[in-house]
């Protein structure tokens, strides 16, 4: 088959690789009909990540069909239609059981694409397939259900929910990538009373404003306007840059929420010396996708408008350029690029 292959910092390529074979009694074999390219794929290619070795193939969210199951796989069968979830998931530890997939002692945790070859590809093993897969019901379009793998999970379990966004509460949003995106979307779930986004791209401040943001502008007069003013309740960091969290420490109240979202490539200075007063709260967090369903239903019934997010759609043969698309967003104006099969 074909896939994206990383070989060290800087350098990817579609090449022909070995077809992923059912390793463990657990695994499924799934085709490939959708898939993305994540910020956290930027950071590996830019050697922000050394555990991903030289020789993987990339990639950790998809939408496909199954088409083999290992002999302890229940839940699925040849023929069905799945999300491929970021994050795999033994069903069986601790951190499973605690529904902190993300945390997997068992083996899973985020492998795909890391650990293990991922889903930039014409075919992907997904182990632990009955904990790690979902059912795409047939009124859910490709591309929505793509946006399930992680997108809209890690906006609102890490973003959302973490950050204890309530009804009546001004909530900065610092970051407007895709996930950025998509936590105003989930925020307007919990009724605030104001969504600020910021980001440097004015095409993703228009975006913003698209998917229910109430104000939307590069940092300066309205930071500096919270910080010395009554600050945001929560202030959710998914820039992942060291700036967009300095950003959140400035805007939050005292007693407020900081929800980091962003993978942070490099170190952020944590300001104790300014900050040890405010009683605030600072969450971080790996996406555990056990929200799914319940994001599936939200997104069945029309209650995400999610779909804007999807801004460029390529042939998973033209996964190089669809890197360099995505890796330019701020002048491309791509949010979330997918790559579907042909």
């Amino acid at each position: 088959m074909r896939a994206l292959v990383y070989h060290g910092p800087g350098h990817i390529s579609w090449d022909t690789v070995p077809d992923p074979a059912i390793a463990e009694a657990t695994d499924a074999i799934v085709r490939v009909d959708a898939t993305t390219v994540c910020g956290t794929d930027l950071h590996i290619l830019r050697g922000d990540l050394a555990e991903v070795k030289p020789g993987t193939v990339l990639g950790h969210e998809a939408v496909g069909e199954v088409v083999e199951v290992g002999r302890d796989v229940h839940g699925l069968r040849p023929g069905h239609e799945v999300i491929v979830s970021s994050v795999s998931a033994c069903g069986r530890c601790q951190a499973c059981r605690d529904t902190m997939r993300g945390q997997c002692r068992g083996g899973g945790g985020w492998i795909l694409g890391n650990q293990i070859h991922g889903t930039q590809a014409e075919s992907v093993r997904v182990p632990f397939a009955d904990h790690s897969t979902h059912r795409r019901p047939p009124a859910v379009p490709l591309d929505d259900a793509l946006l399930l793998a992680e997108v809209l999970p890690t906006a609102y379990e890490v973003g959302v929910r973490n950050g204890h966004v309530g009804p009546g509460d001004l909530v900065v949003v610092v970051g407007a990538g895709p996930v950025g995106l998509a936590t105003v979307a989930v925020a307007r779930l919990y009724s605030p009373r104001r969504i600020i986004v910021v980001d440097l791209s004015d095409a993703r401040l228009e975006a913003a404003v698209r998917v229910g943001a109430d104000a939307a502008e590069v940092p300066g007069k309205m930071i500096a306007e919270l910080s010395e003013g009554p600050g945001a309740d929560v202030a959710i960091e998914a820039s992942g840059e060291p700036d967009g969290f300095v950003l959140c420490t400035q805007a939050v109240r005292a007693g407020g929420h900081i929800a980091n979202i962003g993978t942070h490539g490099r170190p952020a200075t944590l300001h104790l010396e300014s900050l040890w007063r405010k009683n605030m709260t600072i969450s971080t967090g790996q996406v555990d996708t056990s929200s799914t369903p319940w994001l599936l239903e939200l997104l069945r019934f029309g209650r995400l408008p999610v779909s804007q997010l999807v801004t460029h759609s390529f042939g998973l043969d033209r996964m190089e350029h669809a890197y360099e698309v995505f890796s330019q967003g701020a002048t491309t104006g791509a949010l979330k690029v997918v790559l579907h099969r042909e």
